[in-house]
């Protein structure tokens, strides 16, 4: 344990100067390093909602909307299976959580059923590994059809609506990813938002509870204005503003012809007239059928519906190829930025609603940052003045790896962007006392081979020889439990059990190697005949 190979004293070195490199940033104005490139110095620790205050809301996602909408998805795809069969029927429509109709012509009943039931034959598979059957087909013998959805088919429709708007969430509050959200899944329909360093809650919520379900359908002309909503449209509002004050409505067919989830990209523009607009980008998908729309239906009005409200109605002047297009409409600079970033990020499969919002100043994030400050100084001080009276000359140099240690825990938290927390925090200062634990049982082992009469270099070698084995062993131990908090923890206690995993392994580091590494050079410079411990 006394031959450190040269190789391994230029690791210890360069091991403490990078840390001491990366966690300098911390002590600076966070704009000094502003244009520093990823990867080198400059990034600083990521301060969580108790330290740098922020907003704290409880969703709810409305199961019921998706549950609607697929039905209402159901009912369309039924009437198109109904007319390709050239069958009469009257009364499709959704009951429930059922399409109900009733067949004119019960001579084709086994056939309508053979058809819908291939239609909406099993998708996937059930958790228990069971094939999952989606829709439940019944008929009886006068014509009278129920397609109902099961009660796996709701939860996997549950499961999938909440997975996908905590990703939604995510991008559009975390496009660039450095913000570090806190967004997690409470119950089956619950999402928990703590975003730090949001000080205006109103704009979050804004930005976070817009559905923002982008669809392109043509208008139906066959339809006089006012009259009769036919089967297959609908009648919607539009950001147009008629000679009446009120929104012009229109009736649009319900069948998407081009959905938002092909979109690849949109970004804020201007039009020929120098307006606010935003363009958009469809993937292959979406380019070929908005390439065929507008080939199979020049001259005809085709809507442009956001969140169920036509935002605008152009005419289809000729085939456009290519998959990208502009919509234009009542926008400002602002709104179409705004309106551009929510369609990068997605639709959400539902409305949102707000349970539980709490706003937390940053006044009481530098009341806790100051307490966590003065924690931490106490317990380095008394740290400090222990291992210097209990082992003088090998606790100073102890006491230098502390302080390479500290450098290290700061350094790895700002250069993985983990987010601190007040726990966090406790978490340091625990390391802080567990940091030296290493070296005193390689201290007190030194003092025992002593009394047991081996020379200076002897007792040294045998007791980090010996010590080594106790310490990984206790150090691997912690680190289990620090590993188990993170993977079955949640919010604070994860962010304890990332500091105190960071601080076990750079106290074993700095204990282990850099105090070694100072006691060694100190040795082989002074030859002490006795060990001043």
């Amino acid at each position: 344990m006394i031959q450190i190979a040269t190789w391994n004293k230029v690791l210890i070195a360069i091991v403490c100067a990078l840390g001491l490199l990366y966690a300098i940033p911390n002590f600076f104005d966070e704009d000094l390093f502003s244009g520093v490139p990823d990867g080198l110095p400059g990034k600083q620790v990521n301060l969580g909602l108790d330290l740098q205050g922020g907003s704290h809301l409880l969703l709810s996602v409305e199961i019921k909307a998706v549950v609607k909408e697929r039905l209402e998805s159901m009912e369309d795809a039924t009437r198109r299976t109904l007319r390709g069969a050239k069958a009469l029927y009257k009364g499709l429509g959704v009951k429930g959580e059922s399409v109900v109709f009733q067949l004119r012509e019960p001579t084709k009943l086994d056939t309508i059923r053979s058809e819908l039931e291939a239609q909406y034959q099993s998708s996937g598979l059930t958790p228990l590994g069971t094939p999952l059957k989606e829709v439940i087909v019944d008929a009886d013998g006068s014509g009278a059809f129920t397609l109902t959805l099961t009660e796996d088919a709701i939860k996997g429709i549950s499961r999938r609506a909440v997975e996908q708007s905590i990703e939604i969430i995510r991008r559009r509050i975390d496009e660039d990813g450095t913000k570090e959200p806190i967004i997690q899944q409470q119950g089956e329909t619950r999402i928990l938002l703590q975003a730090p360093g949001e000080d205006d809650p109103e704009k979050l919520k804004e930005k976070i509870g817009k559905v923002a379900k982008l669809t392109f359908h043509l208008v139906d002309q066959s339809s006089r204005p006012g009259g009769p909503v036919p089967p297959g449209s609908v009648l919607l509002p539009s950001d147009e503003i008629g000679s009446d004050g009120k929104p012009i409505r229109y009736i649009v067919r319900k069948r998407v012809r081009v959905g938002g989830e092909h979109l690849v990209d949109a970004q804020p523009s201007f039009d020929q007239q120098n307006r606010p607009a935003v363009s958009f980008r469809f993937n292959t998908t979406g380019a070929r059928r908005f390439g065929d729309t507008t080939r199979d239906n020049v001259d005809r009005l085709l809507a442009i519906v956001l969140d169920k409200t036509i935002i605008s109605a152009p005419r289809i002047q000729a085939h456009i190829p290519g998959g990208s297009g502009i919509i234009t409409g009542q926008f400002s600079v602002q709104g179409a930025a705004d309106l551009a970033l929510l369609l990068r990020a997605g639709a959400l499969p539902a409305p949102l609603t707000i349970l539980e919002e709490r706003t937390v100043g940053p006044g009481l994030g530098r009341d806790s940052i100051e307490a966590g400050k003065y924690a931490s100084i106490i317990g380095m001080v008394l740290v400090l003045v222990y291992m210097i009276l209990s082992y003088g000359l090998f606790g100073v140099l102890a006491n230098i790896a502390l302080f390479f240690n500290i450098v290290l825990i700061l350094a790895l938290l700002s250069t993985l962007q983990a987010t601190l927390t007040l726990p966090g925090i406790a978490g340091i200062v625990l390391t802080i006392g567990m940091a030296v634990d290493a070296n005193v049982l390689i201290f007190e082992r030194i003092r025992e081979e002593v009394r047991n009469g081996r020379t200076p270099i002897s007792a040294i070698d045998s007791g980090y020889r010996r010590a080594l084995t106790t310490i990984i062993d206790a150090n691997v131990t912690t680190l289990i439990a620090a590993v188990l908090l993170y993977a079955f923890g949640t919010g604070p206690i994860r962010g304890f059990a990332v500091t105190l995993s960071i601080g076990l392994i750079t106290s074993m580091f700095t204990a282990v190697m850099v105090t070694r590494l100072f006691v060694v050079l100190w040795l082989r410079k002074t030859r002490p005949q006795v060990l001043p411990i």
